[in-house]
């Protein structure tokens, strides 16, 4: 498996899980991305982007690293850009840090959607600003290791059939979610929760270190 990640815009808290989660990966800055890269312990092999909201102190800093240049007036963002580029460079995994968050709201979906894209397409894919982790969830299973009395949450991205959710303070079995339904918002986690579906889609988004519903 090849992993990249590739650094956005939005905030990052750097913390020892997501230290963990980026031992080996291979990384794409897009444009202000790279000022999460020295914090991280990451040297971007390449720096995507227009540019228009890097300073020119990372420019000096980051003099070495490669730019791929586009024009500001261009058809896809930054982070779709830099995604595009490690999936041609072979990425099977991608880890978009600073995904979640920020002041733009309509970059923050835009990434949640092409997560749930890159994912239907069978790339693993993990969103995540350091407080907050983003999963792809589809018809199947899934497993996550979340630490005990963690807060979690299933966002509905269609009606939801067949959901069940063990090891959780509020478990679920073979549960039909109506979509928009927030039934499925703040569940705590007893340790490593297991998710089970058999249609829709959805985002299961955890906050592993938020203990704020013992």
């Amino acid at each position: 498996m090849t992993t990249f990640a590739i650094l956005l815009g939005g905030p990052v808290s750097v913390n020892p899980r997501l230290l963990t989660q980026l031992e080996g990966v291979r990384t794409i800055a897009a444009d202000s991305g790279i000022r999460h890269a020295g914090a991280l312990g990451l040297l971007p092999e390449l720096w995507v982007g227009d540019f228009d909201s890097s300073t020119e102190e990372l420019a000096v800093e980051y003099a070495e690293v490669p730019r791929l240049e586009y024009p500001s007036e261009k058809s896809l963002t930054d982070g779709e850009l830099a995604v595009q580029t490690a999936l041609e460079r072979g990425a099977t995994r991608a880890v978009l840090v600073g995904a979640l968050g920020g002041e733009r709201a309509d970059h923050a979906w835009a990434h949640l959607v092409q997560a749930m894209a890159l994912s239907a397409a069978g790339i693993e894919v993990l969103l995540t600003s350091g407080d907050e982790e983003g999963y792809p969830f589809w018809p199947g299973s899934m497993l996550l290791d979340l630490p005990k009395a963690s807060l979690f949450s299933v966002l509905g991205l269609d009606a939801l059939d067949g959901l069940t959710i063990r090891n959780a303070r509020y478990p679920l079995d073979d549960f039909h979610l109506p979509f928009g339904s927030s039934r499925t918002i703040s569940n705590v986690a007893e340790g490593a929760v297991s998710f089970s579906l058999r249609a829709g889609r959805a985002l299961v988004l955890a906050r592993p270190h938020d203990f704020s519903g013992v």
